[in-house]
């Protein structure tokens, strides 16, 4: 059920995956929420991709560790095992959509650029989207009436839906950057992503950067000039930040002591793990858990 304490669930207060399940499961945000109080308390899903509408209403949100709030209406994208909570107004109206992860590179497995957006947590706000916005409400209702039914077609009928969302969604994250980001080295690019996906699977095994290299068929010097121009960082610089992103992590929502969090990354010494996160955040460990406390209290 849990990665060290931090709750890891299939669907909030689940924690069985069904295989005869379909591939994406649609609910309202009301369904889940009333019963907790319209409060979800921070957790994640391990293979999970899932998008939440706020079609009306307000939320306030913690995101690994980070609060915001937002008010309808308005979209969450969010990958695997990001840490993430609500607390929802009572007058909340609004979808969740849920998938495997892998379905859905699946599905954007041809969409050159698309699949790279929701590899990172997405939050859009469609107050100046109006036309969007009632787009996206729109298909999102479809792909709910379709997710109820039992009509020939449905799991077509459902992917397709869902494509439209997730084209509209990366258009927004397009207007939003500037869509003046996209490199013309796109092989490149794929290399880059199939690294982070690699460094997010094996960051807990210390391997070196040769191996991830040999992995991906690269030099370790071609990989290193790869990972700056995408990633904007060395590729040791990126497996240093996702280390230091699962401790913020088990420091923000978990009781494990400095030791024990060293330990589940994989640190010998406790003492070099603690220099090791100062060296990266400005705090020592236990100092960015009480600073986390304080933010979130």
């Amino acid at each position: 059920m849990a990665i060290g304490d931090i709750p890891t669930f299939a669907l909030y207060g689940e924690t069985r995956d069904d295989p005869a399940a379909d591939w994406i499961h649609c609910e309202t945000i009301q369904a889940r929420s009333r019963l907790h109080n319209y409060r979800i308390l921070p957790h994640r899903h391990e293979k999970l991709f899932q998008i939440l509408h706020l079609a009306s209403g307000t939320a306030e949100i913690v995101l690994d560790g980070r609060s915001m709030s937002l008010t309808a209406p308005a979209l969450v994208a969010l990958p695997p095992m990001t840490v993430h909570g609500y607390r929802f107004s009572p007058d909340v109206e609004g979808m969740v959509l849920t998938l495997f992860d892998s379905r859905l590179s699946h599905i954007l497995a041809d969409m050159d650029g698309v699949r790279e957006t929701f590899r990172s947590v997405q939050v859009i706000r469609l107050h100046a989207h109006e036309n969007a916005a009632c787009t996206l409400a729109a298909d999102i209702g479809s792909l709910a009436d379709e997710f109820a039914g039992r009509r020939p077609g449905r799991s077509e009928a459902i992917q397709a839906r869902l494509m439209l969302i997730l084209i509209a969604l990366h258009r927004l994250h397009g207007a939003g950057q500037g869509a003046s980001h996209r490199s013309v080295g796109r092989r490149a690019l794929q290399h880059a992503l199939r690294f982070r996906e690699l460094v997010d699977r094996d960051f807990r095994s210390n391997q070196s950067i040769e191996a991830y290299a040999r992995s991906l068929g690269l030099t370790p010097p071609h990989l290193n000039r790869i990972c700056r121009e995408h990633l904007g960082d060395t590729a040791l610089g990126v497996i240093h930040q996702r280390i230091i992103l699962e401790a913020k992590r088990y420091l923000t929502f978990t009781s494990l002591s400095a030791k024990e969090i060293a330990l589940a990354l994989a640190f010998e010494d406790p003492a070099y793990f603690a220099r090791f996160f100062k060296q990266r955040t400005g705090l020592p460990p236990l100092a960015f858990r009480a600073m986390q406390q304080s933010t979130m209290a």
